[in-house]
């Protein structure tokens, strides 16, 4: 049995931004630092030790007293650091990054993927190198620029496609991406979503290899009437595991980067999404998970947000227990 607790249960009405120091859809930076996004608001925080925020990024300030960084922020999606301390910040509407430096409180746009020809932009990540991965949800693609935002490397040619062998880089596809991280061994994964498959970036062989799935629903739910199908949301921990948010199935799912064996670690299949979750329970067996979004995992945390009707939510922290 996996080593999961509910350590709490944070819930979100449709006007929180912030509940007990936490965002509904935030991550943990590399240097441990948290930001907190809204999608949907078009902004970012910086959250401070206390819980609150410490600086803002949004086409105009958002919270009286916080200082603000001006940038015309448009659906942002996630962000991380580059190796001089500045911000990335990826953009779905518009597929733009922009860099930030809070040093000086300015943001300037790094890549403008619209002139590039991307349809999209979903996450940005930075490797062990310094160059920055982001992938096109919808375009299938998944780029890899320097610093600079030079592009060095894409992968896919925008149509949708699968093969689940090692594919070199010349003639790999996906379909549908709506997740990359970076892994502890340096890799680049890919939640290749409507191939229903976790894959694996590996630059140093110029090849893409499959760890989980085989381009057709089974190992994660599928509902094809669904705008966005297939498995969404994908976190990575330093014990070579891979956490998967399978959506449709409305469960939380563990694979082993090593063999590709998966195993459930939270969520029921009686899934009800205008019921929040009890704030006692404490087995993520339990858990109501109707709509997982995007996850996250720091210091031995995992942190799985569900929406919820009504532009509800819930955030569940789960920790790793001992005998875990």
């Amino acid at each position: 049995m996996p080593g999961w607790s509910v350590e709490r249960i944070l819930h979100f009405a449709g006007e929180d931004f912030l509940v007990g120091g936490l965002a509904h859809f935030g991550f943990h930076l590399p240097d441990g630092r948290y930001v907190a996004i809204s999608h949907p608001r078009h902004h970012l925080a910086m959250i401070d030790q206390n819980g609150r925020p410490a600086w803002t990024v949004a086409a105009q300030p958002t919270m009286a007293g916080v200082p603000n960084i001006s940038a015309d922020l448009r659906y942002p999606m996630f962000a991380d650091l580059l190796v001089d301390g500045s911000l990335i910040v990826s953009n779905f509407g518009d597929a733009r990054l922009y860099r930030i430096e809070p040093w000086s409180l300015s943001a300037s746009v790094l890549v403008d993927g619209r002139a590039l020809g991307m349809v999209d932009m979903g996450n940005c990540i930075v490797d062990h190198a310094g160059s920055i991965w982001v992938n096109e949800v919808t375009g299938c693609r998944v780029w890899r620029f320097d610093p600079s935002g030079r592009v060095l490397l894409t992968l896919g040619d925008g149509q949708p496609g699968f093969d689940g062998r090692p594919t070199a880089f010349e003639g790999v596809r996906f379909n549908w991406i709506y997740d990359i991280r970076l892994g502890t061994d340096g890799r680049v994964h890919v939640l290749d979503s409507r191939n229903f498959a976790l894959r694996a970036i590996d630059l140093d062989a110029g090849r893409v290899l499959t760890i989980a799935g085989n381009g057709k629903p089974g190992i994660f739910g599928s509902d094809p009437t669904a705008k966005f199908d297939g498995p969404i949301s994908l976190a990575l921990d330093e014990r070579g595991n891979a956490y998967v948010g399978d959506r449709r199935n409305h469960v939380l799912k563990q694979v082993s980067l090593a063999d590709g064996s998966v195993t459930t670690i939270a969520g029921r299949a009686d899934f009800d999404d205008e019921t929040a979750n009890d704030p006692t329970e404490h087995d993520p067996l339990r858990l109501n998970l109707p709509q997982i979004s995007s996850l996250d995992f720091a210091a031995g945390r995992l942190y799985l947000p569900t929406d919820l009707a009504g532009e509800r939510g819930d955030l569940a922290v789960l920790a790793r227990r001992q005998d875990g």
